[in-house]
């Protein structure tokens, strides 16, 4: 075998990024775009010494599994590796997805993970479901300014303005955007050059407060002729603010440290309610948030009810528990918590959403609520022999003891320094909220071995058409 070489394969199983795995004369090889049960022709275009990779030439005989793509830019776009996959077989990839990594990088036995192992929490409607959306502004190769979202590991924009997770205002946004650049001149930004003016284009909708905001990221201090802008984008209803971030910097990353307000208010509001986790209807409780272009806020608010409610069940709170939520964000968690809490304490490193998070509790009335600026490691660490023998406070902080500690990291998972933290501080239960099921089964591996156990893991579908799957596991002490 060679590249370029046109092979034949059955596709059966699914790899960890979504590529159905395939196998021919003694080799594995991985191609993007197929699903289990389909017989295909693909073109090799990577070799290694076991395994291979390729690319899908034709379907020669279609899975049951298989369906029709909803959008049409689902295979050469990057936001959807499983569009082609139905939900229900979608759905089992993430459980097996869960399992495979505890057991492969926890180290956990197969019999322990299935018994602590829950169904995965599904979605009613798997699509339109995204209440952020951050969309790339560039030029296609005639020079027509286009947005859309970039494809498969590259950073070449699949022009789309019409993305099949996002809402259905999003469209309007979005060519109210083109058309004011198109009109008033207004150049796109090259990532080669560094040169050009407008980045991306942020949008926030409230699925509760039905309230939207434009956030134009810009190379530069302003926008010309920036009432045309907001002209255009007022006539969309339900919009809330219009606002600009500024960053010159040459990065990746999307968003600078400066926003300046353009038209309305600089954040919107939304609203999560509680749910029941049996059924997972809403009882009727809400907490409300206010939510700025920076802001962390889970993308999925309908899938958050249940994954927070979950977290919320998985603490076992009775009134008499002083919590710990680290990486809290805006305080989403930590306002679920507090109302079932006697004490909580959120710890967030960014500025901003600490700020945000006090406004959060202040919006609910919620008072028994405390968010600290730092990183949860330095906040607590204290070579004191009060902290290592158990005491019942933090040494010179003051700050008590957690009976729970909720944890909701980055997809990098948890810092070391904090794990080890989490360990001293020996809290009764510690309730794990991942995006990443393999930092998770890292992370869940450090803190079964200093003295936790696996109680309950619970994956919740978040990203339907995606790979991506968030889970909640709760940790007892042993």
């Amino acid at each position: 075998m060679k590249k370029n070489d046109i092979i034949e394969l059955i596709i059966d199983d699914i790899g960890m990024d979504g590529a159905g795995i395939g196998r021919y004369d003694g080799m594995i090889f991985f191609v993007k775009d197929t699903v289990i049960g389909d017989r295909v022709t693909a073109k090799i275009m990577k070799l290694k010494k076991a395994y291979g990779y390729a690319r899908l030439i034709e379907i020669k005989e279609a899975s049951p599994k298989r369906v029709k793509p909803r959008c049409l830019y689902a295979r050469s776009c990057g936001g959807c590796q499983i569009q082609q996959m139905d939900y229900q077989s979608q759905l089992e990839f993430k459980q097996k997805k869960v399992r495979g990594n505890l057991i492969r990088i926890g180290g956990f036995e197969e019999a322990l993970i299935d018994f602590v192992m829950e169904p995965i929490v599904g979605m009613e409607e798997p699509f339109f479901y995204r209440n952020k959306a951050q969309f790339p502004v560039g030029e296609d190769a005639a020079g027509n300014i286009v947005t859309g979202f970039y494809a498969g590991r590259t950073h070449k924009i699949v022009a789309n303005t019409d993305c099949v997770l996002g809402v259905a205002v999003n469209q309007a946004a979005l060519e109210a955007v083109l058309g004011y650049m198109r009109d008033c001149k207004v150049s796109a930004y090259d990532e080669s050059s560094g040169t050009g003016l407008v980045r991306h284009i942020l949008i926030r909708y409230g699925f509760d407060s039905k309230e939207l905001m434009v956030c134009l990221t810009v190379n530069g201090e302003r926008l010309p002729k920036e009432g045309v802008l907001i002209e255009r984008l007022c006539a969309i209803e339900g919009i809330k603010g219009v606002v600009q971030n500024i960053n010159r910097e040459k990065t990746n990353v999307i968003l600078g440290e400066r926003t300046k307000t353009l038209w309305g208010e600089p954040a919107i509001m939304d609203a999560l309610y509680l749910r029941d986790t049996k059924n997972f209807q809403r009882t009727g409780e809400k907490t409300e948030y206010r939510i700025s272009p920076q802001s962390f806020y889970q993308v999925n608010p309908i899938q958050t009810e249940k994954l927070y409610s979950l977290a919320l069940d998985y603490a076992g709170l009775t009134g008499n528990e002083v919590v710990w939520d680290l990486y809290c964000g805006i305080g989403t968690i930590s306002l679920f918590l507090a109302k079932a809490a006697k004490w909580v304490y959120g710890v967030e490193v960014v500025p901003q959403a600490v700020r945000d998070a006090q406004e959060n509790a202040k919006l609910n009335g919620i008072l028994n609520v405390t968010f600290l600026e730092g990183k949860a490691e330095e906040i607590w660490i204290d070579d004191s022999e009060e902290l290592k023998t158990g005491a019942g406070r933090v040494a010179d902080t003051g700050l008590p003891r957690p009976d729970v500690i909720v944890v909701d990291p980055p997809r990098k998972g948890c810092d070391a320094r904090c794990l080890e933290t989490m360990l001293r501080m020996q809290p009764e239960k510690i309730v794990y909220v991942s995006c990443d099921p393999a930092t998770l089964a890292r992370d869940l591996q450090t803190l079964c071995a200093g003295g936790y156990e696996l109680v309950k893991v619970r994956g919740v579908d978040q990203f339907g058409q995606t790979v991506h799957v968030e889970t909640c596991v709760l940790l007892g002490r042993k």
